[in-house]
Protein backbone atom coordinates (compact mmCIF):
# COMPACT_ATOMS: atom_id res chain seq x y z
CA UNK A 1 0.00 0.00 0.00
CA UNK A 2 1.31 3.43 -0.93
CA UNK A 3 2.44 5.69 1.90
CA UNK A 4 0.18 8.73 2.27
CA UNK A 5 0.65 12.26 3.57
CA UNK A 6 -1.37 11.23 6.61
CA UNK A 7 1.08 8.40 7.35
CA UNK A 8 3.96 10.88 7.35
CA UNK A 9 2.02 13.25 9.58
CA UNK A 10 1.31 10.48 12.07
CA UNK A 11 4.96 9.38 12.16
CA UNK A 12 6.18 12.97 12.65
CA UNK A 13 3.39 13.77 15.16
CA UNK A 14 2.23 16.83 13.22
CA UNK A 15 -0.76 17.74 11.09
CA UNK A 16 -1.03 16.85 7.41
CA UNK A 17 -1.02 20.59 6.66
CA UNK A 18 2.35 20.95 8.40
CA UNK A 19 3.78 18.09 6.34
CA UNK A 20 2.52 19.80 3.20
CA UNK A 21 4.13 23.09 4.22
CA UNK A 22 7.50 21.41 4.88
CA UNK A 23 7.47 19.60 1.55
CA UNK A 24 6.40 22.63 -0.46
CA UNK A 25 9.03 24.83 1.16
CA UNK A 26 6.79 27.86 0.75
CA UNK A 27 5.94 28.40 4.43
CA UNK A 28 8.12 28.97 7.53
CA UNK A 29 8.29 25.88 9.78
CA UNK A 30 10.29 25.46 13.00
CA UNK A 31 13.61 23.66 12.45
CA UNK A 32 12.77 20.88 14.90
CA UNK A 33 9.41 20.23 13.26
CA UNK A 34 10.92 20.33 9.79
CA UNK A 35 13.55 17.80 10.85
CA UNK A 36 10.92 15.39 12.22
CA UNK A 37 8.89 15.60 9.02
CA UNK A 38 11.89 14.99 6.76
CA UNK A 39 12.98 12.03 8.89
CA UNK A 40 9.50 10.56 8.61
CA UNK A 41 9.54 11.05 4.84
CA UNK A 42 12.84 9.18 4.60
CA UNK A 43 11.86 6.39 7.00
CA UNK A 44 8.58 5.73 5.20
CA UNK A 45 10.07 6.22 1.71
CA UNK A 46 7.27 8.67 0.99
CA UNK A 47 7.26 10.02 -2.55
CA UNK A 48 5.88 13.49 -3.18
CA UNK A 49 3.61 13.80 -6.19
CA UNK A 50 5.19 15.50 -9.21
CA UNK A 51 3.40 17.72 -11.70
CA UNK A 52 -0.36 17.61 -11.43
CA UNK A 53 -0.70 16.50 -15.04
CA UNK A 54 1.17 13.31 -14.19
CA UNK A 55 -0.53 12.42 -10.91
CA UNK A 56 -2.71 9.65 -12.29
CA UNK A 57 0.07 7.39 -13.49
CA UNK A 58 3.65 7.15 -14.67
CA UNK A 59 2.79 8.76 -17.96
CA UNK A 60 4.96 11.86 -18.14
CA UNK A 61 7.20 12.56 -21.11
CA UNK A 62 10.34 12.21 -19.01
CA UNK A 63 12.88 9.36 -19.20
CA UNK A 64 15.77 9.29 -16.74
CA UNK A 65 19.17 7.96 -17.81
CA UNK A 66 21.54 7.31 -14.91
CA UNK A 67 25.28 7.26 -15.72
CA UNK A 68 28.40 7.11 -13.56
CA UNK A 69 30.31 9.74 -15.55
CA UNK A 70 28.87 11.47 -18.61
CA UNK A 71 32.40 12.57 -19.61
CA UNK A 72 33.39 8.92 -20.02
CA UNK A 73 32.81 7.83 -23.65
CA UNK A 74 31.45 4.48 -22.40
CA UNK A 75 28.46 6.24 -20.83
CA UNK A 76 28.25 8.98 -23.44
CA UNK A 77 27.80 6.45 -26.24
CA UNK A 78 25.09 4.53 -24.38
CA UNK A 79 23.22 7.67 -23.26
CA UNK A 80 23.40 9.17 -26.76
CA UNK A 81 21.97 6.01 -28.31
CA UNK A 82 19.14 5.93 -25.76
CA UNK A 83 18.28 9.56 -26.45
CA UNK A 84 18.29 9.01 -30.21
CA UNK A 85 15.61 6.36 -29.81
CA UNK A 86 13.54 8.63 -27.55
CA UNK A 87 13.61 11.50 -30.03
CA UNK A 88 13.13 9.25 -33.05
CA UNK A 89 9.68 8.08 -32.01
CA UNK A 90 6.57 8.81 -34.06
CA UNK A 91 5.14 12.32 -33.96
CA UNK A 92 3.73 12.98 -30.52
CA UNK A 93 5.50 10.00 -28.96
CA UNK A 94 8.84 11.65 -28.20
CA UNK A 95 10.19 11.65 -24.66
CA UNK A 96 12.46 14.08 -22.84
CA UNK A 97 15.75 12.46 -21.78
CA UNK A 98 17.19 13.64 -18.47
CA UNK A 99 20.77 12.43 -17.93
CA UNK A 100 21.63 12.03 -14.25
CA UNK A 101 25.36 11.93 -13.48
CA UNK A 102 25.90 9.93 -10.28
CA UNK A 103 29.68 10.20 -10.15
CA UNK A 104 29.65 6.56 -9.05
CA UNK A 105 27.95 7.51 -5.77
CA UNK A 106 25.41 4.91 -4.54
CA UNK A 107 23.67 7.58 -2.47
CA UNK A 108 23.28 9.92 -5.43
CA UNK A 109 21.94 7.04 -7.51
CA UNK A 110 19.15 6.45 -4.97
CA UNK A 111 18.43 10.18 -4.78
CA UNK A 112 17.97 10.44 -8.53
CA UNK A 113 15.65 7.41 -8.56
CA UNK A 114 13.49 9.04 -5.90
CA UNK A 115 13.40 12.32 -7.82
CA UNK A 116 12.44 10.49 -11.02
CA UNK A 117 9.65 8.69 -9.20
CA UNK A 118 8.33 12.01 -7.91
CA UNK A 119 8.21 13.24 -11.49
CA UNK A 120 6.34 10.08 -12.58
CA UNK A 121 9.01 9.24 -15.13
CA UNK A 122 7.77 7.09 -17.99
CA UNK A 123 11.00 5.07 -17.89
CA UNK A 124 14.37 4.86 -16.19
CA UNK A 125 17.55 3.48 -17.75
CA UNK A 126 20.40 2.59 -15.36
CA UNK A 127 23.77 2.12 -17.03
CA UNK A 128 27.12 0.69 -16.00
CA UNK A 129 28.24 -1.08 -12.86
CA UNK A 130 26.55 -1.22 -9.47
CA UNK A 131 27.88 -1.06 -5.94
CA UNK A 132 28.46 -4.46 -4.33
CA UNK A 133 27.48 -3.10 -0.91
CA UNK A 134 24.64 -5.30 0.41
CA UNK A 135 22.79 -2.44 2.12
CA UNK A 136 22.82 -0.37 -1.05
CA UNK A 137 21.72 -3.39 -3.08
CA UNK A 138 18.64 -3.75 -0.87
CA UNK A 139 17.86 -0.04 -1.04
CA UNK A 140 18.27 -0.05 -4.82
CA UNK A 141 16.03 -3.08 -5.18
CA UNK A 142 13.34 -1.34 -3.14
CA UNK A 143 13.65 1.87 -5.19
CA UNK A 144 13.36 -0.01 -8.48
CA UNK A 145 10.42 -1.99 -7.14
CA UNK A 146 8.57 1.24 -6.33
CA UNK A 147 9.22 2.57 -9.81
CA UNK A 148 8.18 -0.65 -11.53
CA UNK A 149 5.07 -1.06 -9.39
CA UNK A 150 4.03 2.48 -10.34
CA UNK A 151 4.22 1.52 -14.01
CA UNK A 152 7.60 3.05 -14.84
CA UNK A 153 9.58 0.95 -17.29
CA UNK A 154 13.00 0.11 -15.84
CA UNK A 155 15.91 -0.94 -18.05
CA UNK A 156 19.29 -1.98 -16.66
CA UNK A 157 21.87 -1.48 -19.41
CA UNK A 158 25.36 -2.93 -18.93
CA UNK A 159 24.78 -3.72 -15.28
CA UNK A 160 26.21 -7.12 -14.32
CA UNK A 161 25.30 -9.38 -11.44
CA UNK A 162 27.29 -10.52 -8.46
CA UNK A 163 24.95 -13.37 -7.60
CA UNK A 164 23.21 -15.04 -10.53
CA UNK A 165 21.54 -17.43 -8.10
CA UNK A 166 19.49 -14.57 -6.69
CA UNK A 167 17.94 -14.00 -10.10
CA UNK A 168 17.31 -17.69 -10.61
CA UNK A 169 15.63 -17.95 -7.22
CA UNK A 170 13.11 -15.29 -8.24
CA UNK A 171 12.51 -16.73 -11.69
CA UNK A 172 14.19 -13.87 -13.57
CA UNK A 173 16.63 -16.32 -15.11
CA UNK A 174 15.56 -19.82 -16.01
CA UNK A 175 18.28 -21.99 -17.45
CA UNK A 176 18.28 -21.98 -21.23
CA UNK A 177 15.23 -19.74 -21.41
CA UNK A 178 17.31 -16.61 -20.82
CA UNK A 179 17.51 -15.71 -24.47
CA UNK A 180 21.05 -14.47 -23.82
CA UNK A 181 23.32 -13.51 -26.68
CA UNK A 182 26.46 -15.15 -25.36
CA UNK A 183 30.20 -14.64 -25.75
CA UNK A 184 31.67 -17.53 -27.69
CA UNK A 185 35.20 -18.85 -27.93
CA UNK A 186 36.13 -20.91 -31.00
CA UNK A 187 34.58 -24.32 -30.53
CA UNK A 188 33.10 -23.44 -27.14
CA UNK A 189 29.86 -22.01 -25.86
CA UNK A 190 29.26 -20.44 -22.49
CA UNK A 191 26.34 -18.62 -20.90
CA UNK A 192 26.15 -15.81 -18.39
CA UNK A 193 23.24 -14.76 -16.17
CA UNK A 194 23.27 -11.07 -15.36
CA UNK A 195 20.73 -8.99 -13.46
CA UNK A 196 21.14 -6.50 -10.61
CA UNK A 197 24.07 -5.87 -8.29
CA UNK A 198 25.22 -8.22 -5.54
CA UNK A 199 22.44 -9.50 -3.26
CA UNK A 200 19.78 -7.76 -5.36
CA UNK A 201 16.50 -9.38 -6.30
CA UNK A 202 14.71 -8.15 -9.43
CA UNK A 203 11.65 -6.13 -8.41
CA UNK A 204 8.17 -6.71 -9.77
CA UNK A 205 6.92 -4.91 -12.83
CA UNK A 206 8.30 -4.05 -16.27
CA UNK A 207 12.04 -4.48 -15.66
CA UNK A 208 14.51 -5.53 -18.37
CA UNK A 209 18.23 -6.25 -18.12
CA UNK A 210 20.67 -5.83 -21.01
CA UNK A 211 23.94 -7.15 -19.58
CA UNK A 212 27.42 -7.21 -21.04
CA UNK A 213 29.41 -10.42 -20.76
CA UNK A 214 32.28 -8.74 -18.93
CA UNK A 215 33.55 -11.99 -17.49
CA UNK A 216 33.59 -13.77 -20.83
CA UNK A 217 35.24 -10.83 -22.56
CA UNK A 218 38.00 -10.58 -19.93
CA UNK A 219 38.63 -14.30 -20.19
CA UNK A 220 39.01 -14.02 -23.97
CA UNK A 221 41.45 -11.14 -23.58
CA UNK A 222 43.72 -12.86 -21.07
CA UNK A 223 43.53 -16.11 -23.01
CA UNK A 224 44.71 -14.19 -26.09
CA UNK A 225 47.80 -12.99 -24.23
CA UNK A 226 48.50 -16.46 -22.88
CA UNK A 227 48.16 -17.85 -26.39
CA UNK A 228 50.87 -15.43 -27.52
CA UNK A 229 53.19 -16.90 -24.89
CA UNK A 230 52.78 -14.46 -21.98
CA UNK A 231 52.93 -15.93 -18.49
CA UNK A 232 53.74 -12.89 -16.35
CA UNK A 233 50.63 -10.76 -16.85
CA UNK A 234 49.79 -7.73 -14.72
CA UNK A 235 46.23 -6.51 -14.23
CA UNK A 236 45.11 -2.91 -13.74
CA UNK A 237 41.67 -3.66 -12.30
CA UNK A 238 38.83 -1.21 -11.80
CA UNK A 239 37.71 0.25 -8.46
CA UNK A 240 36.93 -2.21 -5.69
CA UNK A 241 33.33 -2.76 -4.65
CA UNK A 242 31.91 -2.41 -8.18
CA UNK A 243 30.20 -5.25 -10.02
CA UNK A 244 31.90 -4.62 -13.36
CA UNK A 245 35.30 -4.79 -11.69
CA UNK A 246 34.41 -8.11 -10.11
CA UNK A 247 33.13 -9.58 -13.37
CA UNK A 248 36.16 -8.59 -15.43
CA UNK A 249 38.62 -9.65 -12.74
CA UNK A 250 36.85 -13.01 -12.45
CA UNK A 251 37.26 -13.56 -16.19
CA UNK A 252 40.97 -12.72 -15.97
CA UNK A 253 41.44 -15.15 -13.09
CA UNK A 254 39.48 -17.86 -14.91
CA UNK A 255 41.80 -17.66 -17.93
CA UNK A 256 44.89 -17.87 -15.74
CA UNK A 257 43.48 -20.89 -13.93
CA UNK A 258 42.49 -22.62 -17.18
CA UNK A 259 46.12 -22.51 -18.32
CA UNK A 260 47.60 -23.39 -14.93
CA UNK A 261 49.22 -19.98 -14.40
CA UNK A 262 49.71 -18.84 -10.81
CA UNK A 263 47.46 -15.93 -9.87
CA UNK A 264 49.54 -13.84 -7.50
CA UNK A 265 47.98 -10.81 -5.74
CA UNK A 266 51.03 -8.62 -6.42
CA UNK A 267 50.15 -8.68 -10.12
CA UNK A 268 46.83 -6.89 -9.59
CA UNK A 269 46.38 -3.21 -8.70
CA UNK A 270 42.97 -1.53 -8.42
CA UNK A 271 42.16 2.00 -9.52
CA UNK A 272 39.56 4.25 -11.13
CA UNK A 273 38.56 3.95 -14.78
CA UNK A 274 40.73 6.87 -15.89
CA UNK A 275 44.12 7.54 -17.46
CA UNK A 276 45.83 8.78 -14.30
CA UNK A 277 44.85 5.67 -12.36
CA UNK A 278 46.02 3.49 -15.22
CA UNK A 279 49.40 5.24 -15.19
CA UNK A 280 49.85 4.93 -11.42
CA UNK A 281 48.73 1.31 -11.32
CA UNK A 282 51.06 0.29 -14.16
CA UNK A 283 53.98 2.07 -12.50
CA UNK A 284 53.27 0.15 -9.31
CA UNK A 285 53.00 -3.17 -11.14
CA UNK A 286 56.34 -2.62 -12.90
CA UNK A 287 57.92 -1.60 -9.60
CA UNK A 288 56.72 -4.82 -8.00
CA UNK A 289 57.76 -7.04 -10.88
CA UNK A 290 59.99 -5.61 -13.59
CA UNK A 291 59.70 -8.82 -15.62
CA UNK A 292 56.05 -8.42 -16.54
CA UNK A 293 55.56 -8.99 -20.27
CA UNK A 294 51.90 -7.91 -20.53
CA UNK A 295 49.36 -5.74 -18.72
CA UNK A 296 45.58 -5.84 -19.10
CA UNK A 297 43.71 -2.68 -18.13
CA UNK A 298 40.25 -2.16 -16.65
CA UNK A 299 39.16 -0.20 -19.71
CA UNK A 300 40.62 1.59 -22.73
CA UNK A 301 41.04 4.90 -20.92
CA UNK A 302 43.10 3.28 -18.16
CA UNK A 303 45.06 1.46 -20.89
CA UNK A 304 46.24 4.81 -22.27
CA UNK A 305 47.74 5.56 -18.85
CA UNK A 306 49.34 2.11 -18.80
CA UNK A 307 50.96 2.80 -22.18
CA UNK A 308 52.36 6.10 -20.92
CA UNK A 309 53.82 4.47 -17.80
CA UNK A 310 55.43 1.72 -19.85
CA UNK A 311 57.05 4.22 -22.23
CA UNK A 312 58.25 6.46 -19.39
CA UNK A 313 60.29 3.51 -18.15
CA UNK A 314 62.02 3.15 -21.49
CA UNK A 315 60.04 0.07 -22.51
CA UNK A 316 58.53 -0.57 -25.92
CA UNK A 317 54.95 -1.58 -26.73
CA UNK A 318 54.43 -4.38 -27.63
CA UNK A 319 58.05 -5.60 -27.95
CA UNK A 320 58.80 -5.35 -24.21
CA UNK A 321 55.30 -5.13 -22.73
CA UNK A 322 52.01 -5.91 -24.45
CA UNK A 323 49.07 -3.73 -23.35
CA UNK A 324 45.36 -4.44 -23.72
CA UNK A 325 42.22 -2.50 -22.81
CA UNK A 326 38.48 -3.13 -22.63
CA UNK A 327 35.33 -1.61 -24.22
CA UNK A 328 36.77 -0.64 -27.65
CA UNK A 329 36.08 3.06 -27.22
CA UNK A 330 36.41 5.19 -30.38
CA UNK A 331 39.96 6.38 -29.67
CA UNK A 332 41.33 2.84 -29.24
CA UNK A 333 42.05 2.32 -32.91
CA UNK A 334 43.91 5.67 -33.07
CA UNK A 335 46.19 4.97 -30.09
CA UNK A 336 49.87 4.35 -30.83
CA UNK A 337 50.10 1.45 -31.26
CA UNK A 338 46.45 0.67 -31.93
CA UNK A 339 44.97 -0.93 -28.82
CA UNK A 340 44.02 -4.58 -28.50
CA UNK A 341 40.75 -4.60 -26.55
CA UNK A 342 37.37 -6.21 -26.00
CA UNK A 343 34.52 -4.68 -27.97
CA UNK A 344 31.23 -4.19 -26.16
CA UNK A 345 28.18 -3.27 -28.29
CA UNK A 346 27.62 0.06 -26.54
CA UNK A 347 25.68 1.72 -29.35
CA UNK A 348 23.49 -1.34 -29.87
CA UNK A 349 22.84 -1.70 -26.15
CA UNK A 350 21.86 1.97 -25.75
CA UNK A 351 19.55 1.90 -28.77
CA UNK A 352 17.91 -1.27 -27.56
CA UNK A 353 17.50 0.18 -24.07
CA UNK A 354 15.84 3.21 -25.62
CA UNK A 355 13.36 1.08 -27.55
CA UNK A 356 12.56 -0.95 -24.45
CA UNK A 357 12.07 2.26 -22.46
CA UNK A 358 9.63 3.46 -25.12
CA UNK A 359 7.79 0.13 -25.23
CA UNK A 360 8.75 -0.31 -28.89
CA UNK A 361 10.60 -3.58 -28.41
CA UNK A 362 9.46 -6.75 -26.69
CA UNK A 363 11.30 -7.86 -23.58
CA UNK A 364 13.77 -10.72 -24.11
CA UNK A 365 12.80 -14.10 -22.57
CA UNK A 366 12.92 -13.84 -18.80
CA UNK A 367 13.54 -10.09 -19.07
CA UNK A 368 17.26 -10.69 -19.63
CA UNK A 369 19.65 -10.54 -22.59
CA UNK A 370 23.42 -10.86 -22.28
CA UNK A 371 25.17 -9.02 -25.09
CA UNK A 372 28.22 -10.62 -26.64
CA UNK A 373 31.76 -9.36 -26.10
CA UNK A 374 34.22 -9.57 -28.98
CA UNK A 375 38.01 -9.75 -28.86
CA UNK A 376 39.64 -7.10 -31.09
CA UNK A 377 43.32 -7.80 -31.75
CA UNK A 378 45.45 -4.82 -32.78
CA UNK A 379 49.10 -3.81 -32.69
CA UNK A 380 49.54 -3.28 -28.90
CA UNK A 381 49.92 -7.02 -28.22
CA UNK A 382 52.41 -9.51 -29.64
CA UNK A 383 54.56 -12.47 -28.63
CA UNK A 384 56.96 -11.65 -25.78
CA UNK A 385 60.57 -10.97 -26.68
CA UNK A 386 62.91 -13.85 -25.82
Amino acid sequence: MAVTLADVAARARVSAATVSRVLSGNYPVAAGTRGRVLRAVEELAYVVNGPASALAAASSDLVGILVNDIADPFFGIIAGAVQTELSGAAQGGEKLAVVCNTGGSPERELTYLTLLQRQRAAAVVLTGSASEDAAHARALTAALARLADAGTRVVLCGRPTGVAAAAEATGAVSGESQGAEETREPGKTRGAGNTLGADEVPPRGPLTTLAFDNRGGARLLTAHLIGLGHRRIGCVAGPTGRTTTGERLAGHHAALAAYGIEDTPRRTVHGAYDRASGYDAAAELLRREAGLTAIVAANDTAALGVCAAVRDRGLRIPEDVSVAGFDDLPFSVDATPALTTVRLPLQEAGARAGRLAMGREEQPPGGLATLRAELIVRASTSVPCP
